[in-house]
């Protein structure tokens, strides 16, 4: 097997274990294809993710599985307006017995943090969980700790709610490598909900240790990318801070801000984790424009006007894709993304 560079490739190691893992996932997670998938690209390519969608729709259950399959630790925290930092990273406690404080580490020491309804929480608590999410390390008393490895923030916002959320900041918002919109399932799916779920609910069994999930990290960053790939992602990130450039003039109104150099390398690096996912050693253009909505819509800062008139991220993240032409780097490129999504 050849890689588009004409390099020859081997067999990927870790395909079978990362297809056992959907697997269990999806054994209880019914539907809802696309979270799970975006979920494990996230961990994968080291990035945190936000899930976005009404209550009930399995994020929860989604992200406890995911734990279990890959026997992680798991934690929730349930995000208030009264939480205080300390209630997320830990804090000093005197002891009297000792005469000395003790640091007690907080619940955010685990690999895979559940930040329910992370809009719910002040400014001084988002400023707390970023610094864990940026440096992968807390600061308490002055003194800084490790997280554990692998780490990952899985987050939820409910969209239908205004009263006592927070509009997270944007600084906030761009250290989430992707943005997934959960919707509701359909009507087959909703049936074997009832039937699966109603009575003695199916657990995950698991498919990888920790360490087999750093070994599948580093074997991401070693996924190959071409360089019209690599050239494809610039131009997808240039579109949307300079969209007259590509035929896009009536954009330049819309976006104030577009996406920073942090999106470029999460474009690639989910490409890359997408395509481990999808059985290869290389990353298509087409791995690229699949991840591109969930990695650049919630990164774009729109104007007054047209957050007024209600204009949607990902629909301008579609314009964008439409306007820059993607690149031919391998015969059947198009036939490789069809067959592994079921869409091109």
């Amino acid at each position: 097997m050849t890689n588009p560079d004409g390099h020859v490739t081997r067999p990927l190691a870790g395909g079978p274990a990362l297809e056992r893992t959907l697997f269990e996932v999806k054994k209880v997670v019914v539907g809802q294809d696309q979270m799970v998938e975006r979920m494990l690209v996230g961990l994968l390519a080291r990035g945190h993710v936000l899930l976005e969608g009404v209550p009930g729709v399995a994020k929860t259950l989604a992200v406890r599985t995911l734990a279990e399959a890959i026997g992680g630790t798991f934690k929730r925290l349930q995000f208030t307006p009264d939480l205080m930092p300390g209630d997320i990273v830990g804090t000093r406690v005197w002891r009297p017995s000792s005469d000395s404080f003790d640091t007690e580490l907080g619940p955010i020491f685990a690999n895979l943090v559940l930040a329910d309804e992370i809009n719910r929480a002040p400014a001084k608590v988002q400023s707390a969980l970023l610094e864990a999410m940026a440096e992968r390390q807390v600061t308490i008393g002055g003194r800084t700790f490790a997280l554990p490895a692998p780490f990952l923030v899985l987050a939820t916002q409910n969209p239908i709610e205004s009263e006592g959320v927070y509009q997270l900041p944007e600084a906030q918002r761009d250290r989430f490598l992707l943005k997934v919109d959960v919707g509701y399932p359909s009507d087959v799916e909703e049936l074997t909900i009832l039937q699966r779920m109603s009575v003695d609910p199916p657990r995950a069994h698991l498919t990888l240790e920790l360490a087999d999930v750093e070994e599948l990290q580093r074997a991401t960053d070693r996924v190959f990318v071409h360089h019209a790939v690599a050239q494809y992602a610039v131009a997808l990130v240039i579109a949307t801070r300079e969209p007259h450039r590509f035929g896009l003039g009536h954009l330049d109104g819309v976006i104030d801000f577009g996406v920073s150099p942090r999106a470029t390398l999460g474009l690639v690096a989910a490409g890359r984790a997408l395509a481990l996912l999808r059985g290869r050693d290389y990353v298509l253009p087409g791995d690229v424009a699949d991840i591109a909505p969930d990695v650049l819509s919630h990164r774009l800062v729109l104007s007054f006007e047209a957050v007024a008139d209600g204009a949607d991220p990902r629909a301008l993240v579609g314009e964008v894709l439409g306007a820059v032409r993607m690149p031919e780097v391998a015969p059947g490129q198009h036939d490789s993304v069809v067959g592994a999504t079921g869409h091109a």
